[in-house]
């Protein structure tokens, strides 16, 4: 498991998107104005005295460094981790000045102090989060124990109990937690589906072009026949005018034989090319689970396999379409009974005239718990601190993932459970069933 939270850590880092200047500037420009609106408001509206030229002076810091930084840099630039940690807590330190002037945490816009803490959660690694969430935390303890006075009205002053300052201090505290850890996990998971989606699209794509050779070897045939026809049609003519000369005569009767057996390689492509569209893209329950594990049913030392078809309500067996999301998504599922399996692995498929149910089960050890309950979602290991016969360890977790999201793509219901099977139910393992409407995965009639 270790391995596949660093590879998931790998991963957010890989693809979370660095932050650009723009967003930061813009940002520390709108903070900029509220402070100013909101010191001018209190001073001059309600007529609070407030320590203006001081306030006045780290807003102008805030509206300085941003001045710096257009001036510097172009605003389309990309932050490193780095230095996007270093505006960040550049923000903290300015808005706990400002605080520091204004009454510390009795000042009700204390609560702003979160929001540079949510953001740096969103966008920076694990570790830079940490530091920035332990500023925001130092700033709170220190504004709890030292600040200038609230400003209220002249003459009067506003005494808090003490017990409240540290509530405020508390609530303060666990909401930077909260709101922390809160974003960097939404964070996480948007980027581990992001890679986990791109790896889908990249697998169907390559399960597509690969399904797609038979049309281009007819297509090939196809446009390679009208030059053969004329190779050929030369070589018969020099044949009939070489009688003369045996030794060419023979190399040209063996370019006309060459030629007719090219022909008829050809004809034989396209004639399988053709039945691509009609016959190649069709087939039966039973091939389709052959076709699915072709790659491991003659593995040497592997388990043994067992196919099942049946109807359930006495329906013909139905003639499938042949999709190649619906035989990589089976073949990842019983690539994962194969290396797992004691002995055995079932591969079993029921249907009704309206629906189709394939299901892979195994003798193996089955899902752990904590696995089985999130088993499908990207990088999570299909069975946690297990290794198979041959040595082989938990890849990084994608592989569930897509094959649930090609298969669900199809129309699939997906499940996953661990469950007694086989004759008396006396074998025990890992059990993965799909669910079709029978016509989402039926072949059109043939014209």
């Amino acid at each position: 498991m270790p391995h596949a939270l660093a590879d998931s850590q790998a991963a957010m880092n890989a693809l979370r998107e660095p932050v650009r200047l723009r967003t930061l500037t813009t940002i520390r420009w709108l903070a900029a104005a509220g402070q100013t609106v909101a010191i001018i408001s209190v001073h001059f509206g309600l007529g609070f005295p407030t320590p203006l030229g001081l306030c006045l002076g780290a807003i102008a810091a805030s509206a300085w460094l941003n001045l710096f930084t257009v001036l510097r840099f172009s605003p389309q630039r990309f932050l490193s981790d780095r230095e996007a940690a270093g505006f960040i807590a550049f923000d903290i330190v300015q808005l706990s000045t400002l605080l520091f002037f204004t009454g510390g945490l009795q000042n009700p816009f204390s609560v702003m102090i979160i929001a540079p803490v949510t953001i740096a959660a969103s966008v920076l690694p694990l570790r830079l989060t940490i530091l920035i969430a332990s500023l925001a935390f130092a700033s709170i303890s220190l504004l709890a124990l030292f600040n200038m006075a609230l400003p209220w009205a002249p003459g009067e002053t506003l005494a808090l109990a003490p017990v409240y300052k540290a509530g405020v201090w508390v609530a303060l505290s666990f909401s930077v937690a909260f709101f922390a850890a809160y974003a960097h996990r939404i964070a996480v998971e948007s980027a581990q589906m992001r890679s986990a989606l791109a790896a889908t699209q990249l697998v169907l794509a390559r399960e597509e072009r690969l399904a797609a050779l038979g049309g281009l070897a007819a297509a090939a045939a196809h446009e390679l026949g009208t030059p053969l026809a004329t190779i050929q049609l030369t070589a018969k003519e020099m044949q009939r005018e070489l009688t003369d000369n045996p030794d060419m005569e023979e190399d040209a009767a063996l370019l006309v034989s060459q030629a007719e057996r090219c022909r008829d390689i050809l004809g034989r492509l396209s004639r399988h090319g053709d039945a691509g569209d009609a016959v190649h893209d069709r087939l039966s329950v039973d091939a389709l689970l052959r076709e699915a594990a072709a790659p491991f049913l003659d593995l040497s030392g592997g388990p043994q396999f067992r196919i099942e078809t049946t109807s359930t309500d006495g329906a013909a067996e139905p003639t499938l379409q042949r999709r190649p999301e619906v035989i990589f998504g089976l073949r990842n599922f019983i690539e994962n009974a194969a290396d797992f399996a004691a002995r055995e692995v079932l591969l079993a498929a029921e249907w009704t005239g309206s629906s189709l149910r394939i299901s892979v089960h195994d003798d193996g050890p089955g899902f752990s718990p904590e696995v089985l309950m999130r088993l499908g979602e990207p990088y999570v290991s299909a069975r946690a601190g297990h290794r198979t016969d041959n040595g082989r360890k938990d890849g990084m977790g994608l592989g569930f993932f897509i094959a649930k999201t090609l298969l669900e793509g199809t129309g699939a219901r997906v499940e996953f459970d661990n469950r007694q099977w086989g004759e008396a139910a006396q074998q025990a393992g890992a059990s993965i069933s799909s669910e079709w409407a029978l016509s989402a995965l039926s072949a059109p009639p043939i014209a």
